[in-house]
């Protein structure tokens, strides 16, 4: 669930550690998807309330909102697949909690953007979990 690593990190420290990689993935998606809903649904509240907190605090968001507009471009052209294609690759800044942040700028319904963010998981950890165990060489 955190932010960045979030399963791109999880299963491989998994396959190190001797788990069962299916497991590992299954829970590292789970994992992923509890934030989802709270980021779609308040992420938009979190980000005023900031705003008024401090200057500090306001510029931080603001930059990241420029962040999250500069990746929505590839995301809005394609939607649901869009969003979809974004988290599954298995890169920092492209996982559930970005995109999750990029549905709620472009105003998807919670629905449509939790099961493209699922997807999109599910494909990413198909991709850690081959590159733990070195069947797809970068």
């Amino acid at each position: 669930m955190v932010p960045v690593s979030e399963l791109r990190a999880a299963i491989p420290i998994g396959v190190v550690q001797g788990l069962n990689p299916f497991l590992t993935a299954v829970a590292a998606v789970a994992g992923n998807m509890i934030p989802v809903p709270f980021v779609v649904l308040f992420i938009r509240q979190i980000f005023d309330w900031a705003r008024r907190r401090s200057p500090w605090l306001e510029r931080r968001v603001t930059r990241f909102e420029e962040k999250l507009d500069r990746k929505a471009e590839n995301v809005l052209k394609y939607e649901r697949l869009g969003l979809l294609l974004f988290v599954a690759v298995p890169l920092p800044g492209t996982g559930a909690w970005t995109g999750a942040a990029i549905a709620a700028i472009l105003d998807l319904r919670l629905r449509s953007a939790a099961l493209s963010i699922l997807g999109g998981l599910i494909i990413a950890a198909c991709i850690m979990t081959s590159i733990s165990f070195g069947i797809v060489q970068l």
